[in-house]
């Protein structure tokens, strides 16, 4: 089910993030090779691919590459791996992103020194999550939350530590804002496929069945020609 329902809500984000990205990493040359790090079913990489000439997700389920693989167009293809340790060399591509990847890994800035390593000098790199708080006390109610909904969630960065990863990578930030978006609890228990036990505790928890969430959207260029 959390598979299907993945690939259902792709569908319906599909227009307004490939908007987004259009606008946010354009203009494009249509030759491009771009990157999907942690892409699950592939919605970066399906944003990313009428506008370059080929694009590559990675990620460690294979349940979700194959999903992936049955909608994929021509110029996508899914490749497993870790992204915190990509399966690819020094700057094979102008463009590496990430999309809601950060708060599910457990040291994310080894994620985002991956994005650079494997750009190439002059290149992009896009990361998109949902933000933490900068009071101590909420942004540990925040991951409590969050860890009791989706057992994989690790912690939500403020927007002042993405802009440190991207600092301490020497990037140069080239756009940068952040959204509010409205979440619906019961599709992300679904699609995290808690039990109905956690799902009570979660209920609990919640500041509502329909609530508000912060994402930060930063694109960054690696320094060179």
């Amino acid at each position: 089910m959390s598979v299907r329902l993945r690939l259902a809500l792709q569908e319906e984000r599909a227009a307004a993030l490939g908007e987004r990205v259009r606008r946010l990493l354009g203009p494009f040359t249509g030759s491009e090779v771009a990157l999907d790090a942690g892409s699950g079913t592939g919605s970066l990489a399906f944003a990313l691919a009428p506008h370059v000439g080929q694009v590559v997700a990675v990620d460690s389920r294979a349940d979700y590459l194959n999903a992936g693989r049955e909608v994929a167009p021509e110029n996508a293809r899914f490749v497993e791996g870790d992204a915190t340790a990509l399966p690819f060399g020094y700057a094979t591509f102008d463009i590496a992103g990430c999309l809601r990847v950060l708060h599910h890994v457990r040291r994310p800035e080894l994620a985002v020194s991956e994005l650079v390593r494997v750009t190439r000098p002059g290149g992009r790199v896009f990361i998109a999550d949902q933000l933490g708080s900068v009071d101590p006390l909420r942004s540990l109610e925040m991951d409590r939350f969050e860890r009791l909904r989706d057992p994989t969630h690790q912690r939500l960065l403020p927007d002042a530590d993405i802009h440190g990863f991207l600092d301490a990578n020497d990037l140069v930030l080239v756009t940068h804002e952040v959204t509010r978006e409205r979440v619906d609890l019961e599709q992300r228990l679904e699609l995290a496929e808690a039990p109905e036990e956690e799902r009570a505790r979660v209920r609990g928890l919640a500041p509502g069945s329909v609530f508000e969430i912060e994402v930060g959207w930063y694109v960054a260029r690696k320094p060179g020609p």
